[in-house]
Parts: structure tokens; C-alpha cells; sequence
């Protein structure tokens, strides 16, 4: 049976690789706010709110361009070394409310970064470009317009060539040869995911931030490139509203937060001509809200989107060690759009790693049922399926709102629509496990036991009700709540990010997009950011032979 135990980080000899972050304190313009007890103004041509996907990206292409940018995270700079990959210290410092942030029913746990490098440090590194079908059903509905796929694809091979984005070459691990042995033996279709890693040692714990510096996050490419081009970071550090007229951001007032992520009572007031919001799908519209930015059409943190998530578990009778291994290289789409664009809820299916801490949490049971369930994850597999939100009438995703504190929290309900697809994608996943030689399989659902056959789940299954908090849903993707295009009643901001009112604000991140994407969202932030972010460097500082 598998060492259920953590990688010996001496024998991996990960000390000899370079952190970039090494001493950043001494090169570079880094400010700690847990350190700040006094107010202070600053200023810059540029306040990027956010140092993920899209604020990474932007950082960079800005800073090189040769414009003065002040980078604002509420997470703590933590790097390479830091990484131990213990479960317990991952959770509670590199995600946002210690990996407890959930749906305001409870109904939808919601896995984000919070730290320098944003979602971007903890994710599992699946890299996709956005599909076509989302991207005209964007052009159609909401008039956004230069997103269509030959528009976009200069923007993604700069991306996936700045990232190292590509398939996958190593065979794939136990977990995730499930899908093509699966899938393989009921003829639905799978292939291999490309991933943003460059020398990747195939440890597996992605998810509690790379020691290797392997996964290409912000952390390790944008982020040092704008800093090494003159950018400043402030880190533990809450960007709590937007001072404007109405017409136009003059400053970005900030809380700086102790080693506790409480404020020190300190005041950062960050004074630019030009502010972007890319907090991401929760944290920008809770941003303007708190801002009272204008809002003429009530759409700040209307229509959120989440990839809502439902997990299958199948007990194998060979080793599987899903706790090893790059934990996403293959994935189906047969059912991502297999019902039209505005059909049914459609869904990708993937597999997801599994390590105790998670595991424990998402098979639930508690005594000697907890420890047997734990005692076989040496021979469990984990199968996930991604529902696609927003395309239909019925699908309307969900709402930001804030607590009497300032902080977000997102009313997600459930609807039938939401729920048919939940218990359709169980139904594939079921099916697919045993076809790949499960000896028996659990849907993620509270009253749900382990079946011990295709046909014994089929039945059993028709008894299940699916209803909130009694189907196991999670979701690691939040997207919309700002949403981009030509439509003035329902975009916040335009195509290319800019917000309709406040002339100077810009929100680059997974918040304008107007539905779900149906794949893992970063390249396409990715894309988005570094076009927006090329266009805005033009205006605000044209090189030579477009002056």
C-alpha cells in the first residue's frame, strides 16, 4: 500500500531551487503591511487591485512599457520556500477564508487563492482556451465584441508561450487514467489537458503551491518580471474602497492587515491616474459595492457564475495513489455542449487529486466508518464534473452581497435546472468508473452508499433526491459579477474593460465574463488581460512608432 505520508522535502533536494522571491525585500519595492502602523500616501501612473491571473498579467505588460505600477494583494507574499506541502498551513494561508469560504446557504464550498500570485499559486495548472460556443453565445447575447476565437488566438499562443503552456507529455497518473480507460470503454470522447508547468517533477500537491517553482503561476513569472521593470507590491494589504466623484477614481484607500489578517489601523491612500480592479469574481464587485460606485442598472455582483461542481468516488482493486502524480492530465468534454449551448447544463468531466486533509472532508462519516474510508484512499479515484452556468433562461448564477463587515459572500441557490444537471453528471461519472474497472462507486451525495455495480447505481440513484446541502457540490472557478460588452442595461464594463462610468477604472479578471466558460477559466484570463492590458499600455504610454 502507498505511503500515505508527505513527500521528504530533503529528499527531493527542492532547497538548490532558486526562489525569486530570495531577499525581494532587498532588490525590490516590497511593502508588508502587517508593518504598517502609520498612514501613508503613494503614488503611480497605474494601482492594479489584485496579483492573480489578471493582475499578474497586466503588471508586467504595464510595468515594461515603463509605467510606475502599485500592485495591491490582501494575501501574504509566501514563496517557494514556504511551501511545505502540509495541508493544514496550505489551506490557512494561501486561500481565502482558510479553504472555508462557501455559498451563503452553505450549499457550495468555494476553493480561491489568497495570497501574492492569486488562485494562480494553488490551482492544477489545466490550461484551456475558450470555447467557441461560449464565445459567440457572448457575442449574440451581450454584443462583446473582438473576443471571437481568431481574434483571441494571437493572445492565447502569447500566453501559453509566456506560460509554458502545453499538453501534458508525461503518461498520466492512476487517477487519471480513469477517464481514458473509462471513457475509452463507452466511446465518449477524452484527451489530454495542456498544463502551464516547465519541468514539473510530478509531486502532485499542486494545490498547496509549488516548492519547485515548476507550476508557471504569477509568482514566478509576471509578477518578478514587473518588478524587476520598477513595480511596487504591497502585500497584506486590503484594498477597501475606490475614492471617486462619480466620473472618475482619484486614489484607492487601503487597510493594511497583521500577521492575524486583521487591520492595523494604518490607512494607505494610493493615489493614480489610472486604478484596475482584478480582485476576481467575488472580490471586484464587493470592491465597487463597498466603493458605492455607480451602478445606474443594478448588475455590480449580479449574475456571478461558478462552475458548479459534483465529485464521484470509486474504490479500485489496485493501487491508485491519486495523491501522486500532476493531478488534472486528461478530461472528457462529451457532455460539455452535447445539448446545444442553451440546453440542458453541460458539463466537463475531470478527476481531482486527493489528499487526506480534503478527502476527509468531501466522503464525510465520522468513527470507525471515517477511518476505514480513509484507511482505502490509497485505492480511491476521484471524478469531477464541471456544470457550465449561464446559457440558459433558468440559469441565472448567483449574487454577490456584503456582510455588515464589508466582506463578500455569494447567495448561490440551487435551481432545478442547476440540480437536473448535478444528478445527470453523477449518472456519467457513475458510469464511467465502473466502466474503467471500479469494484464499487460512491456518488457525492450525502445519502448515497458505495454501489457495488453499474446496474445495482442505476437503480439506486432514481431515489435520490437532489436538493441543497444533500448533493456534494463544490467549485474552485468564480467568474462574472462585472460582465464586459455593448449592452449598457446589462455590462458593467465594455469589451475591452473598461467601466462605463468611472472613466479611469478598468476591471481585468475573471469578473466580466458574462456566463461560465465550460473549461477551467485562467488561460482565458489569461488572454483577455494581456489584450486589455497591451491596449491600455497604448493609450496610457504609446511606444514610439504608434506615437
Amino acid at each position: 500500500m502507498p505511503d500515505l505520508s508527505m513527500p521528504d522535502l530533503s529528499k527531493l533536494e527542492i532547497r538548490n531551487i532558486r526562489d525569486p522571491w530570495e531577499n525581494a525585500d532587498q532588490r525590490w519595492q516590497v511593502i508588508d503591511g502587517a508593518q504598517q502602523t502609520r498612514d501613508r500616501t503613494l503614488e503611480a501612473d497605474v494601482v492594479i487591485i489584485g496579483t492573480g491571473a489578471g493582475g499578474g498579467v497586466s503588471a508586467e505588460i504595464l510595468s515594461q512599457r515603463g509605467l510606475k505600477v502599485i500592485l495591491v494583494e490582501a494575501g501574504r507574499l509566501r514563496s517557494s520556500r514556504d511551501f511545505n506541502l502540509d495541508e493544514g498551513d496550505a489551506y490557512r494561508h494561501l486561500y481565502q477564508e482558510g479553504a472555508l469560504r462557501a455559498t451563503k446557504d452553505g450549499a457550495i464550498t468555494i476553493l480561491q487563492g489568497r495570497t501574492v500570485g492569486g488562485t494562480t499559486v494553488v490551482n492544477w495548472t489545466s490550461s484551456f482556451r475558450t470555447p467557441e460556443q461560449t464565445l459567440d453565445f457572448w457575442q449574440r447575447q451581450y454584443g462583446v465584441q473582438g473576443t471571437g476565437r481568431s481574434a483571441l488566438n494571437p493572445w492565447f499562443e502569447r500566453m501559453e508561450k509566456r506560460l509554458g503552456v502545453h499538453p501534458w507529455q508525461m503518461p498520466p497518473n492512476a487517477n487519471n487514467d480513469i477517464i481514458k480507460r473509462g471513457c475509452e470503454a463507452l466511446g465518449w470522447d477524452w484527451s489530454v489537458i495542456p498544463r502551464n508547468v516547465s519541468g514539473c517533477w510530478n509531486i502532485g500537491y499542486c494545490g498547496m503551491g509549488c516548492p519547485t517553482n515548476a507550476k508557471q503561476s504569477m509568482l514566478v513569472t509576471t509578477l518578478p518580471a514587473a518588478m524587476e521593470a520598477g513595480a511596487t507590491l504591497i502585500h497584506s494589504a486590503q484594498a477597501h474602497r475606490l475614492i471617486h466623484d462619480g466620473g472618475k477614481v482619484s486614489a484607492v484607500e487601503v487597510r493594511p492587515l497583521d500577521q492575524h489578517k486583521q487591520p492595523t489601523g494604518a490607512t494607505l491612500t494610493l493615489k493614480a491616474a489610472t486604478v484596475i480592479a482584478a480582485g476576481g469574481g467575488i472580490q471586484t464587485p464587493a470592491l465597487l459595492m463597498r466603493s458605492e460606485a455607480p451602478d445606474p442598472n443594478g448588475r455590480v455582483g449580479k449574475r456571478t457564475f461558478l462552475h458548479v461542481t459534483s465529485f464521484a468516488f470509486g474504490h479500485y482493486g489496485r493501487d491508485i495513489a491519486p495523491f501522486y502524480g500532476a493531478p488534472q492530465s486528461l478530461h472528457s468534454d462529451q457532455f460539455t455542449f452535447a445539448e446545444g449551448v442553451a440546453g440542458p447544463a453541460g458539463y466537463k468531466l475531470e478527476m481531482m487529486p486527493l489528499h487526506p486533509g480534503l478527502t476527509a472532508a468531501l466522503l464525510g462519516s465520522v468513527g470507525e466508518e471515517a477511518r476505514q474510508r480513509i484507511t482505502e484512499l490509497p485505492r480511491t479515484a476521484a471524478s469531477i464534473a464541471l456544470l457550465r452556468d449561464g446559457f440558459h433562461d433558468d440559469s441565472v448564477g448567483g449574487t454577490v452581497e456584503l456582510r455588515d463587515n464589508g466582506e463578500p459572500v455569494l447567495d448561490y441557490p440551487l435551481s432545478d435546472y442547476l440540480l437536473d444537471g448535478a444528478r445527470r453528471s453523477l449518472h456519467s461519472q457513475v458510469e464511467m468508473q465502473f466502466a474503467a474497472g471500479a469494484e464499487r462507486v460512491r456518488p457525492g451525495h450525502i445519502r448515497a452508499p458505495y454501489y457495488p455495480s453499474w446496474k445495482a447505481a442505476r437503480q439506486g440513484m432514481k431515489d435520490l433526491a437532489y436538493q441543497p446541502l444533500e448533493v456534494a457540490l463544490g467549485s474552485a472557478h468564480v467568474m462574472g459579477g462585472c460582465a464586459m460588452g455593448e449592452d449598457e442595461q446589462h455590462c458593467v464594463v465594455d469589451s475591452h474593460g473598461r467601466h462605463r462610468q468611472l472613466e479611469n477604472l478598468y476591471v481585468f479578471d475573471g469578473s466580466v465574463f458574462p456566463t461560465s466558460l465550460g473549461v477551467n477559466p485562467q488561460l482565458t484570463i489569461y488572454g483577455l488581460s494581456a489584450r486589455n492590458a497591451s491596449a491600455l499600455a497604448d493609450r496610457l504610454k504609446p511606444v514610439a512608432n504608434n506615437a
